[in-house]
């Protein structure tokens, strides 16, 4: 627990959040634990590894998320309700569990296609008291447009043209995707074979403790 809590202090998140935090993500590590060699959910179900790979990397982009959730609970007519957020192939729920658990006041659907993942994902969210979870069983191609304020997603295939498009339908306006990615050279190469469909974006470096030797970035569409 005590790596976990100073990883969750390290990465921004508010000293009153933590101790319910923490609670739930030591829940969901050992769900994932529990499930991982039959749901294939993660590359791998060490404890540590788990909470420095899976838990703080997802949250590591806590501070600028939050900036932009609340920026659009300001603009939004009925506040926090109405900011949505969408986890696209959320396999076993990274990132968007832990920033449903980190974010309560918004709401959040996990979009994956295999079924049995989808049990995972219900089952577990209903183990945290995760209220503000929806899970749809569905490719992204086909989920509705225009359906959230801020798009995420992580270990997910490269940002092609035909990838780009289909996650650029669905965010609202004046929406972002929120790409989880690794080395600033290979972020270059890929953005610059879809300059056409985004000729700007933005790139938050992120600091995961525990993976000081590892690059890690958020690109922000």
């Amino acid at each position: 627990m005590a790596l976990l809590e100073e990883g969750l202090k390290s990465v921004g998140i508010e000293e009153e959040k933590l101790p319910s935090l923490a609670q739930k993500m030591e829940k969901y590590i050992a769900e994932i634990a529990l499930c991982n060699s039959a749901f294939n959910l993660t590359n791998t179900s060490d404890h540590d590894e788990l909470v420095v790979r899976h838990i703080l990397d997802s949250l590591a982009a806590y501070v600028p998320l939050r900036d932009f959730l609340k920026e659009r609970e300001g603009a939004a007519s009925d506040g926090a309700a109405s900011v949505s957020v969408g986890d696209i192939g959320s396999g076993g729920g990274l990132p968007g569990i832990p920033l449903a658990a980190v974010f309560p006041e918004y709401s959040f659907t996990l979009v994956e296609r295999m079924s049995k993942r989808c049990g995972f994902l219900e089952k577990t969210a209903a183990a945290l008291g995760l209220k503000n979870v929806t899970v749809l069983e569905q490719q992204a191609e086909f989920v509705p447009q225009k359906s959230f304020d801020v798009v995420t997603f992580r270990a997910f295939r490269p940002l092609d043209l035909k990838m780009t498009k289909k996650l650029l339908r669905l965010r609202k306006d004046g929406g972002i995707l929120a790409a989880y990615k690794a080395k600033m050279e290979n972020i270059t190469v890929e953005m610059e074979g879809i300059k056409k469909l985004v000729p700007e974006y933005k790139v938050v470096k992120l600091n995961v403790p525990g993976l000081e030797d590892s690059e890690r970035n958020l690109v922000l569409v």
